[in-house]
């Protein structure tokens, strides 16, 4: 993994997500390197790793803290900041950088409110301020149950157990916790459902929206269904059936 720092004008970005006003990634690349992932994109704003495959860099935003503190303390008003839209603000080089936790911790003392999303269950480290911010939930990205699935499509990101036990320690400490089932890869609905359904106050569903990426991953591990409208029809439809109201499709 190549990772180098930069240093970023802004830290605020405008969201187009509903019910979200600004987002704030404190890197730019992933070491997750999910073979699905929309954010690959990305390479194509970068100085330094332009075309670049996607999850082989990362790029810490060294004064992102510093910027986010200033834009801050000039807003007349708050609002809701998710914490990331085109990276995993808790993927490996936050162990180090800490970047993601310090913009929650400015992000809490300005009154904001934040929507944290990610796979990683390093959050878990940072429960402790989590847990005393008046607005905060939190979000762990589960696309399957099948952990062969995880190794193969999102070969560096954490277990699917690590991410279930994740999910129960941040309910279990009061946290407003909710899933991301997307994209809908390979797995058997039912067991999801059963690992992660008392954790989570609601989930949002997605298909797989990138199929051309991975067809040929998929065909060779013979998940050629899991390509198909019908497979994301009935997956979700299932899903939604046993998650009642907490469930919607983006």
């Amino acid at each position: 993994m190549d990772v180098t720092e930069i240093d970023v004008k802004t830290a605020l970005v405008r969201s187009g997500i509903e019910g979200v006003d600004y987002v704030i990634n404190p890197y730019l690349g992933c070491g997750h390197g999910c073979r699905y992932c929309y954010a690959a994109f990305m390479t194509r704003y970068s100085h330094h790793h332009a075309g670049h495959r996607w999850g082989t860099f990362v790029e810490v935003k060294r004064n992102i803290v510093d910027v986010l503190r200033s834009e801050l303390s000039r807003k007349r008003k708050t609002g809701t900041v998710m914490m990331s839209s085109v990276c995993d603000p808790y993927q490996p080089v936050e162990r180090q950088y800490r970047l993601t936790r310090q913009c929650v911790e400015a992000l809490g003392e300005f009154g904001w409110g934040i929507d944290i999303l990610t796979r990683s269950p390093l959050v878990t480290r940072d429960m402790d301020l989590l847990s005393c911010l008046s607005s905060v939930s939190v979000g762990i990205t589960i696309s399957t149950d099948i952990d062969r699935v995880r190794k193969i499509l999102e070969p560096k990101a954490p277990s699917i157990e690590s991410r279930f036990d994740a999910m129960k320690k941040l309910h279990d400490a009061g946290l407003d916790t909710w899933a991301f089932i997307g994209p809908m890869l390979p797995m058997n609905p039912r067991n999801l459902y059963e690992a992660i359904g008392p954790y989570v106050h609601n989930v949002l569903i997605d298909s797989l929206n990138y199929r051309d990426r991975v067809r040929g991953i998929f065909l060779k591990n013979n998940w050629g269904h899991a390509l198909t409208d019908r497979y994301a029809h009935d997956t979700a439809g299932e899903l939604i059936r046993m998650f009642g109201s907490r469930a919607a499709r983006v």
